[in-house]
C-alpha cells in the first residue's frame, strides 16, 4: 500500500514571527527563490509532491504558482508538481489548461492542477468579477476547464462568457489529461460535486479532529457510486499545517510564533478571538496540527491516513514567516526521517 506523502505551501511572507521576537519580511523575489529551493530539497528527499498557493496579498509572495513550479521542474526529477489551489472561479480555464500543459512538458509529465474557489476572495475585485456569480462562476469554469482537458478541439458554451466554437488548445500535455482534483474546506456540496464528476478530491484540514472529515468522505464515495464510477478508485488527499523539529518541544516552540501571528491576522478579518498558546497545544494534541518531533508527526499521519483511508496526505509548511532555514529543516526531517516511517507501516499493510 502506498501513500504519497508530500508539502503544501502558499508562499507566506510578512514579518518573519520567531521564539526570539520578530524580523522584517524579506523581499518577496528571496521568498519566490527559496520556495525553488524548498521543492528541490523536497524532490532530493523523495517526497511525492509539492502543491503551492495562489494569493493576491501583501502576506503572500505567490500569485502565480505555475511560474514557480516551471523553474523548479528542470531542477527536480521525481516530485509532482501541483497548484494548492488554482482560484478557478477568478481565472481563465483555457489559461489554465495551457500554463499547466506547458508544467507539464518542463516536468516531463509531473504537472497536476487543485482546482478550488480559495479561501480568500481578492482575486474577485481584482480581475474584475462579481461575486454574486461565485457559485455559477466555479460551475461554469470547472465544466470547461475538464472540456479542454479532454479535448484539443474545444466546444463549450455557457453563460459567464462568450462560447467556444471549435476552437483548438494548444499545446495540449505530455499526459493524455492533466490530473485534477477538487480541493475544498471540506463543505458537502464539494464532496458531492467531485464524485459526480469522478475526480479526485483533496480536504483542508486545518482545525478540529481530522476524524470528523469521514462524514465528507463518505458523502464523496456515494457520489462517486451514485454516478456510476468506483468508489474502490477513488483518490482521496488531506493537508493540514505541521511542522517537524528534532523533539515535540523544540517543534512547539519554533512554531507557535508564526502560527499564532497567522491566526492573528485572519482573526481580525474574520472575527475571531485572540489564538492562545492552550488552542495551538490542544490542536497538536487532538487536532489537525501535525507538530512534533519526526516520530510524533509519523504516527499522527498514519493516524489520519487510516481514520479516513486517504491515498495522500500533504504538510502545510510553513505556516506564517519562518526563518528558510527553520523551514529547510523541516523538510529534511519529513523526508529523512517522517517518510521511512510512514512507508514502512503501509508497506507492512
Amino acid at each position: 500500500m502506498k501513500i504519497e506523502l508530500g508539502i503544501t505551501s502558499f508562499g507566506d511572507n510578512g514579518d518573519i514571527h520567531t521564539e526570539s521576537g520578530v524580523l522584517p519580511a524579506i523581499p518577496d523575489h528571496e521568498r519566490i527563490r527559496n520556495i525553488v529551493e524548498e521543492i528541490k530539497l523536497a524532490d532530493e528527499l523523495g517526497l511525492d509532491i509539492y502543491g503551492l498557493g495562489e494569493h493576491h496579498r501583501t502576506d503572500y509572495a505567490v500569485s502565480d504558482p505555475v511560474t514557480i513550479l516551471a523553474a523548479a521542474a528542470p531542477m527536480t526529477n521525481h516530485i509532482k508538481l501541483s497548484s494548492a489551489v488554482t482560484v478557478l472561479s477568478s481565472d481563465d480555464p483555457v489559461r489554465v489548461y495551457q500554463r499547466f500543459a506547458t508544467l507539464d512538458a518542463l516536468s516531463n509529465g509531473r504537472a497536476e492542477i487543485m482546482a478550488g474557489r480559495g479561501s480568500f476572495i481578492e482575486s474577485f475585485p481584482l480581475f474584475g468579477y462579481d461575486l454574486n456569480d461565485y457559485e455559477l462562476l466555479y460551475e461554469e469554469k470547472l465544466d470547461l476547464l475538464m472540456n479542454v482537458n479532454r479535448n484539443k478541439f474545444v466546444n463549450w458554451q455557457g453563460t459567464t462568457r462568450t462560447p467556444i466554437e471549435h476552437k483548438v488548445v494548444m499545446p495540449r500535455a505530455m499526459q493524455e489529461t492533466l490530473p485534477i482534483h477538487i480541493a475544498t474546506g471540506g463543505t458537502p456540496e464539494s464532496s458531492v460535486r467531485a464524485g459526480a464528476l469522478g475526480l479526485p478530491i483533496t480536504y483542508a484540514i486545518i482545525g478540529g479532529n481530522p476524524g470528523r472529515f469521514k462524514y465528507n468522505v463518505e458523502v464523496y464515495k456515494a457520489s462517486l457510486k451514485a454516478n456510476g464510477f468506483n468508489a474502490d478508485d477513488a483518490f482521496i488527499s488531506t493537508h493540514s499545517w505541521g511542522y517537524i523539529a528534532e523533539t515535540d518541544e523544540q517543534a512547539a516552540r519554533e512554531y507557535f510564533p508564526s502560527t499564532k501571528a497567522v491566526h492573528d491576522v485572519l482573526g481580525k478579518e474574520r472575527g475571531w478571538g485572540a489564538y492562545t498558546e492552550a488552542a495551538f497545544m490542544n490542536e497538536i494534541h487532538h487536532g489537525a496540527l501535525y507538530v512534533g518531533s519526526p516520530e510524533t508527526v509519523a504516527q499522527k499521519i498514519i493516524n489520519t491516513v487510516e481514520t479516513l483511508g486517504l491515498n495522500r496526505f500533504m504538510i502545510h509548511l510553513p505556516v506564517g514567516s519562518m526563518p528558510h532555514d527553520k523551514t529547510m529543516n523541516a523538510i529534511r526531517l519529513y523526508g529523512e526521517q517522517v517518510k521511512p516511517i510512514v512507508d514502512a507501516y503501509f508497506q507492512n499493510k
